[in-house]
């Protein structure tokens, strides 16, 4: 079975920066079999799968199907308009397992309606993730969890770049996801984050759409403005525009570059 497979690097205008995610557009679904045996192919965080027929929307890692992903919901819209399924001004709306999704065709971005999460704070700080992240207790300014997920801020960009996470001991332990963030320093961007999911095969995302939801809910109180900018401070890098919508649900605006496409020859599952 010949499939149109793709690769494209989102949330950036540059080719091999921003997060890399696949995209593969059928007319009906594939087998679950048979889209994970692809995103391991693939070997990128995550690969999204597009039915045409009823406009479903999936993303898988490597390692397991994600229920939230935004820079391959942007990969998807993008290749759609590149395909000439979609133009300038057009909207789509992927059935997703967080739901609808919705994906606004601009001509050189893409903004997408992505549900906010709630942060919770009443928890402490586990030390063995700390002492795997290599956070010190006393530069942490506010730990919580999101989706499974744990959200850490710290106190300055230095902490943040210079985190080396032992990745191996971090899987030891039960978890899903680390987004840890800080205030910005540079002109133009409200805060800066990397992300950690070792647990699903992605030590460090490169750019994480749906953390950047988390990420608005979460500076926009603290800075008191419904639009942000962020800055992924990952080895490719990346920058997301974010808006706080007036329904609580948080706007991603992002380009897109495609960087490979082809066709894989795929079994018949």
């Amino acid at each position: 079975m010949d499939l149109d497979i793709y690769q494209v690097d989102s949330f950036t205008s540059e080719a091999f920066k921003g997060n890399p995610a696949g995209v593969c557009i059928t007319s009906n679904g594939l087998s679950e079999s048979l889209m994970l045996s692809i995103a391991a192919e693939m070997a990128v965080s995550e690969t999204a799968f597009l039915s045409l027929s009823d406009m479903r929307l999936r993303w898988f890692t490597p390692k397991t199907e994600v229920k939230l992903c935004g820079h391959g919901t942007l990969a998807a819209a993008h290749i759609l308009k590149e395909r000439g399924l979609l133009n300038t001004g057009d909207k789509v709306n992927f059935t997703t397992l967080s739901g609808t999704l919705t994906a606004l065709i601009n001509e050189s971005t893409v903004e997408l309606d992505f549900p906010s999460p709630a942060i919770q704070f009443d928890i402490s700080p586990c030390q063995v993730l700390l002492d795997n992240l290599g956070i010190e207790e006393c530069k942490i300014v506010s730990f919580g969890n999101f989706d499974s997920k744990v959200f850490i801020e710290v106190d300055s960009e230095d902490t943040l770049q210079n985190l080396k996470p032992n990745f191996e001991a971090m899987k030891q332990n039960n978890g899903r996801g680390v987004l840890v963030t800080t205030s910005s320093s540079s002109k133009g961007l409200d805060f800066v984050s990397r992300y950690f999911a070792p647990w699903v095969g992605v030590n460090e995302d490169p750019v994480t759409g749906s953390a950047h939801c988390a990420l608005t809910v979460y500076w926009s109180e603290k800075l008191d403005k419904l639009k942000l900018k962020g800055y992924q401070a990952s080895a490719r890098g990346g920058y997301v525009a974010t808006e706080l919508l007036p329904t609580g649900r948080t706007k991603l605006i992002g380009s897109a570059v495609t960087v490979i496409k082809g066709t894989m020859q795929a079994p018949v599952v």
